[in-house]
């Protein structure tokens, strides 16, 4: 190991597809080596949107310092360079405590961005994407993906096409640059890692990790979500932003009437599958990610954990454990 990366504060990260028990790994973790929990989710971020962002509770809050959830009203805007600007001193703080910085989250590129850095990317033309919110609204949905597929399908792949905000921005790159976004993106890879990592993530047959997605889907209707919806939406309007995300913007129809509470039990679970397996794609391309598919016995695990903390080199606070 070269001498610089000696020199960066090691960094565990838990990442993986949703469902797949990466808080409870770090929970379970943080009973071996002392540490503190960073949160890369692009929801968690939000308040009162905790049962559909399946947000870490007050106790597991209690056990373990949780760092990056209620942060803004879901009105507010946040992004991947918000995080990055937060998460960034947070690490070196947790270090000065004696502790191990653990990011645990699903959110890919807010990972990839504070471990490396941010691609260059243009800044946004209003105008054009105006124009483009307007042909999708003119023509019908799915037109923008539809063209996304055409110019950039790697993208396409990787963004569902009712996210209308990434199909946007993807095609804004494209249209800007005359470049595939997804190219941009993999020139500058991230290559200049800012910290000594490692890097977990829960590992489980495909037919498991559904049975986990739909186990939780209930348990989330079970503990009130349609609730956690109805509130957003006597709050915020039905046009808020957030509620466009995965289990949220499936309960609007049924709240409209459309169909009801097992179909809106059976939508749920699908669309989270089929995210569960965008992100999947995403992670397998890791080079270094470990994929564990247990820790109840997990001497290999601390001992990734103990060579990580060992390689360290005084200076950047004393972890101990």
């Amino acid at each position: 190991m070269s001498t610089d990366a000696l020199d960066k504060m090691p960094v565990l990260v838990i990442c993986g597809p949703t469902g797949s028990g990466k808080s409870s790994m770090a929970l379970e973790l943080a009973q071996y080596v002392p540490m503190e929990i960073i949160s890369a989710d692009s929801r968690q971020v939000y308040r009162t949107m905790d049962i559909g962002t399946a947000k870490a509770t007050k106790a597991e809050q209690d056990l373990v310092p949780h760092h990056l959830i209620d942060l803004i009203d879901p009105d507010e805007e946040f992004s991947v360079a918000a995080f990055v600007d937060l998460a960034r001193p947070l690490i070196q703080q947790i270090h000065q405590r004696g502790k191990l910085p653990c990011v645990v989250g699903g959110t890919g590129l807010y990972i990839k961005a504070l471990l490396g850095g941010l691609a260059q990317l243009p800044t946004g033309d209003p105008v054009l994407r105006q124009s483009l919110h307007q042909r999708e609204h003119e023509q019908g949905s799915g037109t923008l993906h539809h063209q996304l597929q055409q110019l950039d399908p790697e993208s396409a792949a990787t963004i569902h096409p009712n996210n209308l905000i990434r199909t946007v921005r993807a095609l804004e790159v494209c249209l800007l640059t005359g470049r595939k976004f997804s190219t941009i993106k993999f020139e500058h890879n991230f290559v200049e890692n800012n910290y000594q990592v490692l890097t977990l993530a829960p590992d489980h047959p495909r037919p498991v990790l559904y049975q986990r997605i739909d186990l939780r889907t209930r348990q989330m209707l079970d503990s009130g979500l349609v609730a956690e919806v109805k509130l957003l939406v006597q709050r915020y309007g039905r046009d808020l932003k957030a509620l466009q995300t995965l289990g949220y913007r499936e309960v609007l129809p049924f709240l409209a009437g459309e169909y009801d509470v097992e179909q809106l039990c059976t939508e749920i679970q699908l669309r989270t599958r089929q995210y569960a397996k965008r992100q999947l794609t995403w992670f397998r391309k890791e080079p270094d990610m470990i994929w564990v598919d247990s820790i109840s016995n997990s001497d290999r695990v601390k001992k990734y954990i103990d060579h990580l903390i060992c390689n360290q080199r005084s200076g950047h606070g004393q972890i101990t454990i």
